[in-house]
């Protein structure tokens, strides 16, 4: 029986974690370190109804400050862990070492960079609060010609705030369509079409040179030789996991923190959310998963791990699934599609951008895509858990007609 947990990271993931050790029945001192100042708050409302001036920070709060307070977490903000010993059970936390018992990694992620863009202060990535603000008060301050580079569903989703505001839009992408490389081509196209019919200026299939200015007077040199003009520049190309404070620490880190099918890392220590990396017994895939859903599942999965013996412990099987809202859209993925699969729509029809898809490899049903059309979603989701072939899922979604 351990006595201790420790969670590192404040994060969705970490939270959740906390929550389930305290409602499963854990008694013992839970540790939660976070290198923000911020309470733990939510993520998605940052690209969305924060940006768009809709909510105050306050409503990104997971938990509020009443509800945190009974699960007597010893919660400390404003640190970073800067090392670890696995077989020491030592946890570095701003240069001081410290014993752990049991230790849960949700370290989280950070943008990429655009190489060239690191000096304007005109250029912004979005994954914090703090980053949701300074674009929120460019917006609120004036500015009405954005640049936004990757037309990923970050990318997307401030574009689509952007516009909202008023503010003319640029979305770049180096890719033939956005999302080319989650949805397919056939289906990025769609979701392309969308952004087009709302005003904005999709340019894909090139690359940005440089970004030069200052705020209000800025310079997008694209690769083909144009130029774009912008107030504000953002820059959405993804994610890198947060895992350099880990080099030496005895753990496998591979594009994350390698983890069994259980989401175990070594004895004492498990990890969740966008850091971790295990594999998944539905395929054989190693992945790491950057959605919501997954972060509170496998944080959940994780806490319970960490306090279950190797014969009690259960494999970390979920169907990945989130969602992005685009204007007056809302896009839903279930599942794992790949570019080259077979892309069916079997309900409503893209013209009309409503619509769901099936996407099926080698007999199998891999993934559902929804836009406005979240039942049928969701019941794909459940052909996934299942593992359906793809016949009997087309046979499925013949009846929803």
């Amino acid at each position: 029986m351990r006595d201790s947990v420790t969670i590192v990271g404040a994060s969705l993931a970490g939270l959740r974690s906390a929550e389930t050790l305290r409602r499963d029945g854990f008694g013992g001192r839970i540790s939660l370190i976070g290198d923000e100042p911020h309470q733990p708050y939510d993520r998605p409302p940052l690209s969305k109804q924060v940006l768009a001036g809709d909510w105050e920070p306050e409503r990104a709060l997971l938990t509020p400050a009443e509800k945190l307070e009974p699960l007597g977490l010893d919660l400390r903000l404003g640190v970073r862990a800067t090392g670890l010993d696995v077989a020491a059970r030592e946890l570095e936390v701003d240069g001081v070492a410290e014993p752990f018992d049991g230790l849960l990694i949700a370290t989280g992620a950070r943008c990429r960079t655009l190489p060239g863009t690191g000096g304007p202060v005109g250029v912004h990535t979005l994954r914090t609060l703090d980053d949701c603000l300074a674009i929120r008060a460019a917006l609120d301050d004036g500015a009405r010609r954005m640049v936004v580079i990757g037309a990923g569903f970050i990318g997307a989703e401030v574009a689509s705030v952007a516009v909202g505001r008023g503010t003319s839009v640029t979305l770049v992408e180096a890719l033939p369509a956005p999302f080319a490389r989650v949805l397919g081509q056939e289906m990025g196209a769609v979701v392309a079409d969308v952004h087009v019919a709302n005003g904005v200026d999709l340019r894909c299939g090139v690359g940005v040179s440089s970004v030069a200015g200052e705020p209000g007077a800025m310079t997008v040199a694209m690769a083909d030789g144009s130029d774009v003009y912008a107030d504000l520049v953002v820059v959405g190309i993804g994610v890198v996991p947060n895992t350099e404070w880990l080099e030496g620490s005895g753990l496998t880190l591979d594009d994350g923190v390698v983890c069994d099918p259980t989401c175990l890392a070594a004895p004492n220590v498990v990890a969740a959310g966008d850091v971790a990396r295990w594999t998944d017994p539905r395929t054989g895939e190693s992945m790491r998963v950057e959605h919501w859903d997954n972060a509170v599942e496998q944080g959940r999965h994780a806490a319970r791990r960490l306090l279950a013996t190797d014969e009690e412990a259960e494999v970390f099987a979920p169907v990945p699934w989130f969602w992005s809202d685009q204007y007056d859209r809302k896009i839903q993925l279930a599942g794992r599609p790949h570019p080259d699969d077979e892309v069916r729509v079997v309900d409503g029809s893209t013209d009309e951008r409503r619509f769901a898809a099936f996407y099926g490899r080698r007999g199998q049903l891999t993934a559902v895509l929804g836009m406005n059309r979240p039942r049928q979603v969701m019941q794909g989701r459940g052909l996934l858990e299942q593992g359906v072939g793809w016949d009997d899922a087309l046979a499925v979604a013949a009846g929803w007609a």
